[in-house]
């Protein structure tokens, strides 16, 4: 029996070989040759400045690998684990107890993959996470996490990571940014402008009071509209002062009105008296906010990024109990193209569209997506429009292949800029590779197919450009 159960816990070694996911020989060059080496350009995620700044390590493994993390938390919900040991006060060692009893029943879900590919990259753990083997990993990876190796620093460099791209609120401070810049911290620290309070105008009262904080670090008294774009402009100086040279925005929709339909002042007089606007209102506040922002952007060289298709918060009991953020999202079904053509017209009409990346979550609009960027790639830059990596619920291997085939039959793969990690985890970045064997998987597919031939120098390059060199040249950090 014991030998059964050492057996079950090492099988990990054949299961995540170096050669894991990489069908056929040439798949096997080209990962091995041209992207596992490469660094790592992260330039969207939601790490802490905080900690990267200040080398924080860790105290044990469910510290920096459960909390936060609305991935595992849903699955150990859907095991029926009870919420204590998931958000709530147990342990670090019972919440990572049940974590391990979770873990062999997410088979086929990417936490599988992504679970133990994080063990072994990190902690040179090969055993499968069980019930058996938890007590066991659990003290090792701890132990190993209260090392210099493995401070926040040192699991960023264990993985290659050239640059870091936070998401920032407008009235953030950015002193991390500052501290990391100014001490010569490794990776690359960068912030990124997340301005969705901005035109949240949904809750007058929440809304006023950021519009408050707003005011305050800027330094510009809001009363009217325009005062609120003069300290938007002044955050984003702020902004491209200490680095930062991309925005994103999370939207279930991109919205457009023939601009006048409504007088925005009036619009944002009333909600400054707490006055409720109707839903069209509310969305023609965010479309001529974000036309304004995306010029703001165009005029400093950013890249914008716009999150498109989350339906949130779903479930309000849960909301109530525990916020946001922590496992209550799914895809939403909502009306993308027309909008979304009519907005980037706008822009590009009076050639003020800056380079943006679209990101889908419903995968029935792949092949929207893949078809819309080539209609405002104008030839002034390389891939100046991005169909995103799969994102959320996508950035799975079936996701990720959907995603890439569609770019490849619609648009251009080769000018892609790649994998993002998108997470508050410091031990996420096997995504990366995860990703990077998948795309030289499906080439080397074509390879051996006869449908792509067997030229491992140009292929080659195009794979070191879609893992590192196409984002390298697209973000000029």
């Amino acid at each position: 029996m014991l030998d059964q159960v050492s057996n079950r816990l090492h099988v990990n070694k054949t299961f995540l070989s170096d050669d894991f996911l990489l069908k056929s020989e040439f798949a096997r060059k080209l990962y091995h040759r041209y992207a596992k080496d490469l660094p790592i350009i992260d330039y969207h995620c939601h790490l802490s400045p905080k900690d990267i700044a200040t080398n924080r390590n860790f105290k044990n493994l469910s510290e920096v690998w459960l909390a936060g993390d609305h991935y595992k938390w849903r699955a150990m919900r859907t095991l029926g684990v009870d919420e204590k040991f998931i958000t709530g006060d147990s342990s670090p060692e019972d919440k990572f107890s049940k974590w391990a009893e979770t873990v062999p029943y997410t088979l086929r879900n990417p936490l599988f993959h992504w679970t133990h590919l994080e063990l072994k990259r990190y902690f040179d753990i090969d055993s499968l996470l069980t019930p058996e083997s938890s007590e066991e990993i659990y003290q090792e990876a701890s132990n190993k996490l209260q090392e210099p190796s493995h401070s926040v620093q040192g699991l960023l460099k264990m993985m290659n990571v050239e640059t870091v791209c936070s998401t920032d609120d407008p009235v953030d401070g950015l002193e991390y940014h500052i501290q990391a810049k100014k001490e010569g911290i490794k990776p690359n620290l960068y912030p990124a402008f997340r301005p969705d309070k901005v035109y949240a105008v949904e809750d007058p009262k929440s809304y006023i009071t950021y519009v408050n904080q707003l005011a305050e670090v800027s330094g510009v008294k809001i009363e009217k509209y325009d005062d609120l774009l003069d300290a938007l402009q002044q955050r984003i100086d702020f902004f491209h002062e200490h680095g930062g040279r991309l925005s994103d925005h999370g939207l279930e929709q991109m919205y457009f009105f023939e601009k006048g339909k409504y007088d925005i002042n009036s619009l944002f007089q009333r909600v400054k008296v707490q006055e409720t606007l109707s839903q069209e209102e509310i969305n023609y506040f965010k479309f001529e906010t974000l036309v304004h922002l995306s010029k703001m952007y165009h005029a400093k060289g950013w890249t914008q990024q716009f999150h498109l298709g989350a339906l949130r918060n779903t479930n309000e009991r849960m909301l109530g109990e525990l916020g946001p953020d922590t496992g209550f999202d799914s895809i939403g079904d909502f009306s993308q193209s027309v909008a979304l053509a009519r907005f980037l017209n706008h822009l590009d009409s009076t050639d003020q569209l800056a380079k943006t990346i679209l990101y889908n979550l419903n995968p029935r609009d792949n092949e929207v997506m893949a078809t819309m960027i080539g209609n405002f790639n104008d030839g002034s830059i390389k891939g100046k429009i991005q169909f995103g990596s799969a994102w959320w619920f996508l950035d799975q291997k079936d996701g990720m292949e959907k995603q890439i085939n569609a770019l490849s039959n619609l648009g251009m793969l080769s000018c892609f800029i790649g994998m993002l990690t998108d997470s508050r985890s410091f031990l996420s970045f096997p995504r990366h590779e995860y990703f990077r064997r998948i795309l030289c998987n499906l080439i080397g597919e074509d390879v051996a197919n006869g449908e792509l031939p067997a030229d491992e120098e140009w292929l080659g390059k195009i794979v070191s450009d879609i893992c590192y060199y196409n984002a390298k040249e697209y973000f000029q950090f």
